[in-house]
């Protein structure tokens, strides 16, 4: 057992992470494998530090008191220095040394009134304790700051009190520019001692080598499912799918009508309709500014659509070149994100993505590297996150409801596409009516616009969300209306979990005094936010993912059960679920503490009540 240098309950003083600062902290248990202390701050929050990062309490009051003695000494020497024996007369000697002590007074002024700033920079009232950065909220802590401060500054201040010992001093205009200094580097300690570091730490998806493989691994299975719906046999016993000439693949038309499918939604998000909201604060404590239209949009759009549809214009076309569209749609995502990650290598460090800073080419290429990148006011991450890959979704799936009834010769399409159709509108309808609520969530708070989103919102959105109805074209599959109908009653139940438990959330993390929320009840946390525990949250953790995961059977099942090919989308939906949950949950721990233990011990199921 490898030797200890702090017991457990010992009261010691750790740094938190990321900065120079030093808190008090009790070491609540020490890990032999990988040598670090769990330590709890006074706020609650645990953290593991190692024990490089940890230092005895009796450390700091040494230094503390050490240099509060030798301060009077200085001072005392400095007054009563002898005087050099070639200078002027007395009487003018006595106005030139009143001259240089009330100017040597004037300078300790400034270092005192400066030194005095930072405490009530650091050192918040008693009634009001405020946090910096994220650290947990206490009053000795701020006190701890001004100990390390004060060791910062100390070397600067004891090399100017040495020249003016030995008479050392520099001239009128020197001695401006190093008050006006001195003045700068207290300001510029300030900074940063407040500015902790943001590289990311922890890697999700399998770190660099993950990451490196998903690159490829998300196209390939894309193209797999579109090639297996294409078979008259889709079983995955025909694996694999007999591939298409590579030539076949590529057509400069069907690339030119994305691009014009792209730039119609940059233009209609352009427009200068719809309301203006502030999204929620960053890092810097910024921010920005959203034009809300996407419902204007989407009604727009199937204007042109509706337009195009009375000239004659063949919607089908979409469903012959399909697999064209995917392969033009993923050239058009890799493009952006080298772009992407090019622009953000300029970008301001605050700019950049707390799960995307990693340091690792492979890792911020596929995260996102900035966290929201914009040319002027045009968001391209808030762009691109519902307007052509979602709202292509339902042009999609009108074509291939198109396509079913012109392959088929049917007059009117079959009740299950119809009600694969009518389900997944209500689902896009929604979240662009409720549009402002994407605002709150990890893609636009947390996570950088790179390969992952880009690749996400114009290729497996619209290719892969369409997946059943694309199989009903090639396979049709007949259900009753008994069979309709209990489907259309699972897929609102659904509905109804996810937008209740949305709405509430929402309406609470924008104002949680709303009158309308008054019969909520929450746990207070150390950032200033509830965890709420009645209502949908307080009977599932994630009540929004369930009610996702329910509307995903929903639209599965017009398929019928045949193949399992179109209930893809609801195990990839499960498996994402799970993970974000996964992700949620150390998120959550690491940001509240003993508060999220207590809501985990109030609500113990995370997805599935009684289940898990």
């Amino acid at each position: 057992m490898p030797n200890r240098k702090f017991a457990d309950g010992e009261v010691v003083m750790g740094r938190w992470p990321g900065s120079v600062l030093y808190y008090e902290v009790q070491v609540t248990s020490y890990d032999d494998a990988s040598h670090l202390y769990t330590v709890k701050y006074k706020d609650g929050t645990e953290l593991a530090l190692k024990e490089s990062d940890i230092r005895s309490q009796s450390s700091f009051k040494h230094r503390k008191s050490q240099s509060s003695s030798s301060s009077p000494s200085r001072k005392s020497a400095s007054r009563s220095r002898s005087r050099s024996p070639g200078r002027p007369a007395k009487g003018r000697r006595r106005s030139s040394s009143q001259s240089r002590e009330h100017k040597e007074d004037k300078k300790k002024i400034i270092q005192e009134t400066n030194l005095a700033l930072l405490v009530l920079v650091f050192k918040p009232s008693e009634n009001n304790t405020r946090r910096y950065n994220g650290e947990p909220e206490s009053t000795e802590k701020n006190d701890t700051s001004c100990v390390i401060l004060e060791q910062k500054l100390k070397p600067d201040l004891e090399t100017e009190r040495v020249l003016e010992h030995y008479g050392l001093r520099p001239r009128r205009e020197e001695k401006k520019k190093e008050e006006i200094y001195s003045e700068n580097k207290i300001f510029e300690t300030i900074k940063t001692i407040e500015k902790p570091s943001s590289k990311t730490k922890e890697l999700e998806f399998g770190g660099r080598i993950g990451t490196f493989m998903m690159i490829f691994f998300l196209p390939a299975t894309v193209f797999y499912l579109l090639l297996m719906c294409k078979q008259d046999d889709p079983s995955l016993m025909n694996f694999p799918p007999p591939l298409p000439a590579l030539e076949s693949l590529w057509e400069a038309r069907v690339f030119g009508v994305f691009l014009l499918w792209f730039f119609l939604q940059a233009l209609l998000y352009l427009l200068p309709i719809g309301k203006v909201v502030e999204g929620l604060p960053l890092s810097s404590g910024r921010k920005l500014q959203y034009r809300i239209n996407g419902f204007y949009a989407f009604t727009l759009t199937a204007a042109v659509i509706g337009t195009l549809l009375y000239f004659q214009f063949e919607l089908d076309y979409l469903y012959d070149h399909f697999l064209q569209f995917a392969v033009s749609a993923a050239a058009f995502s890799m493009g952006l994100s080298i772009y992407l990650y090019i622009r953000s290598l300029k970008a301001p460090e605050e700019e950049l993505a707390p799960g995307g800073n990693s340091g690792y080419f492979v890792y911020d290429f596929f995260t996102g590297h900035e966290l929201n990148p914009r040319i002027g006011s045009f968001d391209l991450k808030y762009f691109c996150e519902l307007r052509p890959g979602l709202i292509g979704w339902v042009v999609i799936n009108l074509a291939m409801l198109l396509a079913e009834m012109k392959i088929h010769n049917q007059s009117m399409p079959s009740l299950s596409m119809i009600l694969v159709n009518s389900f997944q509108l209500l689902y896009v309808v929604d979240a662009l009516w409720n549009e402002e609520a994407v605002l709150t969530t990890m893609d636009i708070t947390h996570d950088g616009f790179g390969f992952m989103l880009a690749f996400g919102d114009l290729v497996w959105v619209p290719f892969v969300y369409s997946l059943q109805a694309f199989y009903l074209v090639g396979h049709p599959t007949a259900i009753s209306w008994p069979a309709a109908a209990a489907i259309t009653i699972l897929n609102c139940i659904g509905y109804y979990i996810f937008r209740s438990a949305n709405s509430q959330k929402n309406r609470f993390r924008r104002n949680p005094a709303d009158p309308t929320l008054a019969y909520l009840k929450f746990i207070p946390t150390a950032t200033g936010k509830g965890l709420l525990v009645t209502g949908w949250w307080g009977f599932v953790r994630h009540p929004n993912y369930l009610g996702d995961i329910i509307m995903a059977l929903a639209w599965s099942l017009p398929c019928g059960f045949n193949h399992i090919l179109p209930y893809f989308y609801v195990i990839y939906f499960i498996c994402l679920l799970v993970h974000r949950e996964a992700r949620d949950e150390h998120h959550c721990k690491q940001k509240y503490g003993l508060a999220w233990e207590r809501y985990c011990q109030r609500v113990p199921y995370r997805i599935f009540p009684y289940i898990y």
